[in-house]
């Protein structure tokens, strides 16, 4: 078996003007894609137009950039934004939360539910099953920019990551298998239970709940309690998921009141307006962008990477690290580059 593999890849697909374009934000712009395209497949399911699937593509979308971008801010690295608040909308500098981009993309899903009439369960259940597929393309994002890292290791597929010493576990490849091997899952309990939600709740309950082994393997630069933030928010979300696996066992039961018949109150869609598509169009190139789930000074971290990193406007000098933890062992921080 091959020995350790040691971390350097380029995370820079290309510049856009003033704007380098990322493998991670790539990850971001594929997953929307997938999506799109899946809903595409299933509108007859759900009663929806092409451009029905083109206005949701585009609330699940800008959902998931604002929710994870939100949670970040909130939970991660509100000691650095919080005296840089104008800051906060700068998505070309990193730092967007994995829980975020959940909670965000179901939030844009609800909001296009009462808009346009179609129960939120039923929306669920098809949106989740592409949500998995672009919660997995995510993490091999991650595994590109090599911000997130794992614990020491001597196995031998451990990894030298740019920022961190020793060889560790690539914990977010571990991740994206758990989250590819959700797919045919939740393409089983479709198949299986008709109940409308079931397939959503059991993405709530599953994805946190194996994630919690798979998030032993991780060295957390935050937390919350005595966990990670990532692992405390594991926990509340696999609770969350617990109970609507139990409200659904309710429902089958007849214990709870059925929800509306798909379809119900639907508007009549119109057709061939350009907005929708153009704003999809925009959502996927913005996140194209994004370098890495951590706010970066961009030049200093990638500089090695990626030669001709410059410091601009749109990428200034910033200290993004995490304040240290009374015992964590702390990422090695590459040395600040000069401008060219």
């Amino acid at each position: 078996m091959p020995g350790p593999f040691v971390h350097d890849i380029d995370p820079v697909i290309g510049q856009v003007g003033g704007l380098y374009l990322w493998w991670y934000g790539v990850s971001y712009g594929l997953g929307f894609l997938e999506m799109h395209l899946w809903m595409r497949r299933q509108r007859a399911r759900l009663g929806l137009g092409v451009d029905d699937v083109y206005r949701l593509s585009v609330w699940f979308a800008a959902g998931v950039l604002i929710g994870g971008r939100a949670i970040e801010i909130a939970f991660d690295e509100w000691p650095f934004y919080r005296d840089r608040v104008w800051l906060m909308p700068a998505l070309w500098l990193g730092g967007m939360a994995t829980h975020g981009l959940l909670i965000g993309g179901a939030t844009g899903a609800w909001l296009f539910s009462r808009r346009s009439g179609i129960p939120f369960r039923q929306l669920a259940d098809e949106l989740v099953i592409p949500g998995a597929f672009l919660m997995a393309v995510g993490r091999v994002g991650n595994f590109i920019d090599g911000q997130i890292v794992g614990g020491v290791t001597g196995v031998p597929w451990a990894v030298q990551f740019p920022d961190a010493e020793g060889f560790r576990h690539p914990v977010v490849l571990y991740d994206a298998i758990k989250n590819l091997a959700l797919i045919p899952l939740l393409l089983w309990v479709r198949r299986r239970n008709p109940t409308p939600g079931a397939v959503a709740a059991h993405f709530v309950f599953w994805y946190p709940f194996l994630r919690l082994f798979v998030d032993l393997a991780r060295d957390y630069p935050t937390h919350r309690l005595p966990f990670g933030t990532g692992q405390t928010l594991n926990i509340v979300m696999a609770l969350v998921g617990v109970v609507l696996l139990a409200r659904l066992r309710l429902r089958r039961l007849g214990r709870l009141g059925s929800p509306p018949p798909a379809g119900a109150a639907r508007r009549p869609a119109t057709q061939g307006r350009p907005l929708p598509r153009l704003a999809l169009a925009a959502i996927i190139a913005l996140s194209m962008t994004i370098p890495s789930n951590w706010t970066q000074d961009v030049p200093a971290r990638y500089g090695a990477r990626h030669a001709g990193l410059t410091y601009s406007r749109l990428y200034p000098r910033l200290d993004t690290r995490p304040r240290p933890r009374a015992g964590a062992v702390q990422p090695r921080q590459p040395p600040r580059r000069r401008p060219a």
